[in-house]
């Protein structure tokens, strides 16, 4: 091999190794504790880089609490996991104009549990006797989205019908 083609295998291992390394960023198996295929996730993602959690969440006590995923400092996702005696109004928490359950352009979607989806996240609520009461409700807002942007509402729903199943198996539900 002359110079010039090791300098040319050179160059593309460097290359390779270097692209490899800098944008993939494993997506997590499980997300506030459910177990979620990182495929549902990727879409809702506006970055991958330094992903971790910071959570409140205490299934066993079944206190109303956040949970958020990170990307660095950024939230990408922000759960509430919510339990109550009485069922909720998912239209008049979606229209709640705090950082806790609003959602933009709230629809009803035709699911196994009551769930709303918009532009920006989803509220679902389902019956789940535990220690924190009769039902559970889960939040999640998409904090990154931004406020013209239309084009996540399926992806939402998507996400949604997976994690929020996957969620109450994980609260042993009475």
């Amino acid at each position: 091999m002359n110079v010039r083609q090791f300098l040319i295998v050179l160059t593309i291992s460097v290359l390779a190794v270097s692209c490899s390394s800098s944008g993939s960023h494993e997506l997590p198996g499980a997300i506030c504790g459910t177990p979620i295929n990182p495929a549902v996730t990727r879409p809702l993602l506006t970055s991958t880089d330094d992903l971790h959690e910071f959570t409140r969440v205490d299934r066993s006590e079944a206190i109303t609490a956040p949970c958020v995923l990170l990307a660095g400092r950024d939230p990408v996702l922000d759960f509430r996991f919510s339990w109550d005696d009485m069922a909720r109004d998912l239209m008049y928490l979606a229209a709640d104009t705090g950082s806790v359950s609003g959602i933009r352009e709230p629809r009803e979607i035709d699911f196994t549990y009551k769930s709303i989806v918009g532009t920006d996240g989803a509220i679902s609520i389902a019956p789940c006797k535990t220690n924190g009461g009769k039902y559970f409700t889960l939040t999640l807002q998409v904090p990154q989205i931004s406020l013209m942007d239309h084009t996540h509402r399926k992806d939402i729903e998507k996400f949604m019908r997976a994690y929020f199943p996957a969620t109450l198996k994980t609260l042993g539900c009475k």
